[in-house]
């Protein structure tokens, strides 16, 4: 069971739907290796906020880029398309021609398999200087920074999504053009195959599985781990769901079963976003909520 040509496996999908277990599976059929495309799981001591693999799983298989960088570590798509690159022609040596990849954070998955344009590196200053401007004028401010300096990507881009925003202006300060300008949507030739997986449950039940595992996050030390990492708040590494909400219980800003509603609406919401960008994309396959092994290697015609 060896591919013509190295294969990479795309395991995607909304948080909570089911990509760690499916993966994990797929990769033990494959005796392959798998790359974790989340953006906040390559951080170091906040499993339980990310939901990270557990110690268990990571026994079993393989995983590349989860727990790898400190929590004031710089990390991009574009960053990880690179590390990514740099990791597959070992890991499809090492097995037999397959990788898997495996996360929700969907600019990671698709740097990777469609390229991202080569955009200038971000100085310390930049970054500091709209950190400032984030701090002094609020979302509202940036918002309208990037109007003026920006405007065709400020028609496009979600004015919710301030971390989109506040790279775009990051680059275009410190290219010196809009960002924009620097988008050549030109696809990437790889020299291996691809394909991609998304698993669909109905609603009803992704809000569910959602809602037990905000609560089996709190059972795991969640608001602990929030607690130790509070005074590093301002790291952008600590600006996700989970954590901000933790942050605004301690600051007596809402009540703790408030805090934990509000987690649970706010990936709820989460997950919604990643969804429509999945449905977006007729390069995905969409799995039923009971897929295993068996029906992805059924479906790339592996399973002899």
């Amino acid at each position: 069971m060896q591919p013509r040509k190295p294969l990479l496996i795309v395991i995607t999908g909304a948080t909570a739907s089911g990509k760690t277990a499916l993966a994990i599976q797929l990769a033990l059929r494959l005796k392959c290796e798998i790359i974790s495309a989340d953006s906040r799981q390559i951080y170091r001591g906040i499993p339980s906020a990310t939901a990270a693999p557990s110690p268990e799983q990571l026994s079993l298989v393989r995983h590349h880029l989860i727990a790898t960088l400190d929590l004031d570590s710089y990390y991009s798509a574009a960053c990880f398309e690179s590390d990514a690159l740099s990791l597959l022609p070992d890991i499809f040596s090492r097995s037999g021609g397959f990788a898997i990849v495996c996360g929700g954070s969907m600019l990671y998955t698709d740097a990777l398999t469609r390229g991202i344009d080569d955009m200038p590196t971000v100085s310390d200053e930049v970054r500091a200087k709209v950190a400032g401007l984030a701090r002094q004028h609020g979302s509202d401010g940036l918002l309208a920074l990037l109007e003026i300096t920006d405007p065709d990507y400020f028609a496009e881009v979600d004015h919710a999504n301030l971390k989109r925003v506040i790279h775009a202006l990051e680059i275009s300060m410190q290219a010196g053009v809009p960002y924009s300008s620097l988008r050549s949507g030109r696809r990437a030739d790889r020299p291996f195959d691809i394909v991609r997986f998304a698993i669909d449950r109905p609603r009803s039940e992704l809000f569910d599985r959602i809602n037990s595992r905000v609560d089996a996050m709190i059972e795991a030390g969640l608001v602990d781990e929030a607690r130790s990492v509070a005074p590093l708040r301002h790291l952008n590494s600590l600006n996700t769901v989970g954590f901000k909400e933790m942050f605004a219980y301690f600051d007596g800003l809402m009540d703790f079963d408030t805090a934990v509603a509000r987690i649970k609406k706010n990936t709820r919401v989460y997950a919604k976003k990643q969804l429509t960008w999945l449905q977006r994309d007729d390069s995905v396959t969409w799995l039923p909520s009971d897929a295993d092994a068996d029906t992805i290697l059924s479906l790339l015609h592996l399973n002899s």
